[in-house]
């Protein structure tokens, strides 16, 4: 019997049964809609970066835990446990930016009159601020955003409502410049930040309002409103996520909500959950995991905490060291910070996020202040 062989000619069809024998080895290289897919004795990280992108899937070969990969942003990747095991390796606060490494600020303030100081104290080490620069104006009842590079401070009052945009830099010791304007010239709004944009939300103007302001981080320019809140609400606080802003606190009906909005796309925040009591004007931190909400008018000294991956009411996690309101708030990776408040607090709160308890006075702002803003690096 003759036998025909096979040569590089296409094959419209070939019956399985007909292969038998040793076949060569098949490249690879050509072959579609394979999963990427990666096996290691460890879990991913935050840094680790998939080079397939959103959808890999990683395998820990020491525990058979199974993560996927549902948001591939450059060093603060999210890694969702998808197999029966738990523990997410989520994305890093305040929109993917992280919490500062080096240094908390507080800006602007009431002393009894109204400041432009911008303050520094370090997360390295316990110790006082110095007071290093100069905001555009003298302002307070504002909010504080931070990129990666720079950080903000909007809107406030200085003898009438501010619209501003003041933007300083964390790798040099330099004033602020003005570099836009909100939409609305407000005083006692939060601020919000994701990995390009910076967010001010509610306020009095002079009634209060339900306002979102978006501005980006890229260029200097005017924000843009691009939502709303639940309801009109003045003197919130705010806590950012990898993937949203959170408002709580306020003044009114509203003033134990936890609201929430995407950073992903412009549109309208959510009521989520509750405060574990109504306050205003508290302060807001953001660990990797978890928003948190210290102190607050009627004066109190409470912590509050709340969950970023469920939509679930905060719990009473420690206490501040002295109980006030008007107090504004910094992050590190690894604690939480409160600076200031109402009767001429010069006191600076430090909290862990590794476990709940109370906080310590570690340093002091040079003066007593109320009204500040927050930001970190």
């Amino acid at each position: 019997m003759s036998i025909t062989k096979v040569t590089n000619d296409n094959i419209a069809s070939l019956e399985a049964s007909k292969l038998t024998g040793s076949l060569p080895a098949v490249d690879g290289s050509s072959l579609t809609n394979i999963s990427s897919f990666t096996k290691s004795a460890s879990d991913p990280a935050l840094d680790t970066n998939p080079s397939g992108g959103t959808g890999t899937l990683w395998l820990n070969t020491t525990s058979g835990e199974m993560f996927c990969c549902t948001d591939a942003t450059t060093d603060a990747n999210v890694w969702t446990n998808v197999g029966a095991g738990t523990g997410d390796v989520p994305g890093l606060p305040f929109g993917g930016i992280g919490g500062g490494t080096a240094y908390g600020y507080t800006t602007g303030g009431y002393t009894p009159t109204i400041i432009n100081e911008i303050q520094r104290f370090s997360f390295t080490t316990n110790g006082n601020a110095t007071d290093i620069a100069n905001l555009t104006t003298t302002t307070y009842y504002c909010a504080g955003q931070s990129s990666t590079s720079h950080g903000y401070n909007t809107g406030g009052y200085s003898g009438g409502y501010l619209d501003r945009i003041d933007k300083f830099t964390f790798s040099s010791i330099a004033n602020a410049t003005d570099v836009g304007n909100l939409t609305v010239a407000r005083e006692g709004l939060s601020g919000q930040s994701s990995s390009t944009h910076g967010y001010s939300s509610g306020a009095a103007s002079p009634s209060p309002t339900n306002i979102i302001d978006k501005f980006t981080y890229s260029s200097d320019g005017n924000a843009t409103d691009v939502g709303d809140m639940i309801a009109t609400n003045t003197n919130t606080t705010g806590q950012s996520s990898n993937t949203h802003g959170y408002i709580s606190g306020g003044t009114g009906a509203t003033m134990n909500h936890i609201e929430k909005f995407s950073f992903a796309s412009d549109g309208n925040a959510t009521d989520t959950a509750d405060l574990t009591v109504g306050v205003s004007s508290p302060a807001g931190q953001s660990s990797s995991t978890h928003g948190y909400a210290s102190g607050g008018a009627p004066n109190t000294d409470t912590i509050g905490k709340f969950s970023f991956l469920s939509n679930a009411n905060a719990t009473d996690v420690g206490n501040l060291t002295v109980a006030r309101h008007y107090v504004s708030g910094q992050s590190s990776t690894t604690h939480g910070y409160s600076s200031g408040g109402n009767g001429a607090k010069n006191i600076i709160d430090k909290f862990t996020f590794a476990s709940d308890a109370d906080a310590t006075d570690v340093g002091d702002l040079t003066s007593g202040r109320h009204g500040t803003a927050g930001q970190q690096y």
